[in-house]
């Protein structure tokens, strides 16, 4: 929503500011972080993402990221709740087709890319829970911010 604020000045009005929430509340190119808490909210914008806990995570999560992008991509019936009647005739054809079942529909790739990424936050928060680790982190941190500066100097 766009408004503009006017005063008086002796018999005229004239405009001397403008609000723009779409222009407020737009990110630029770059990699920002939006935290929302009770009361306000917080934004960092232009953050280095953290390249070397995602991929440790990576590495360390493969089968679980697996697993979850495979529970996602699992077809289910894409009506619900069922019918007693239906899931009763669900439960019929999935007795009769046994680990065979054809499923009727699927997760899109966004889900399941979602998925792979979920399961590797709960690694990255799993390993960043050891203060060996989190120290270590930190210690990279320090050193990368260093060659930036010396990069940009």
């Amino acid at each position: 929503m766009k408004k503009i604020y006017y005063e008086k000045i002796g018999r005229r009005y004239v405009p001397v500011s403008e609000y723009d929430s779409e222009y407020l509340d737009s990110f630029s190119k770059g990699t920002h972080i939006v935290m929302c808490y009770p009361g306000g909210q917080s934004r960092r914008y232009n953050i280095d993402p953290n390249y070397a806990a995602m991929i440790a995570a990576g590495r360390l999560a493969e089968d679980g990221i697996c697993e979850a992008m495979r529970k996602a991509s699992e077809m289910r019936p894409q009506r619900t709740p069922l019918t007693p009647g239906q899931k009763k005739a669900w439960e019929k054809l999935a007795k009769e087709f046994g680990d065979d079942l054809a499923t009727l529909t699927i997760g899109c790739a966004r889900d399941h890319a979602e998925a792979g990424v979920n399961a590797m936050i709960a690694e990255a928060d799993k390993l960043m829970s050891h203060p060996a680790v989190r120290d270590a982190y930190e210690q990279f941190q320090t050193v990368c911010n260093l060659v930036k500066q010396k990069q940009n100097t």
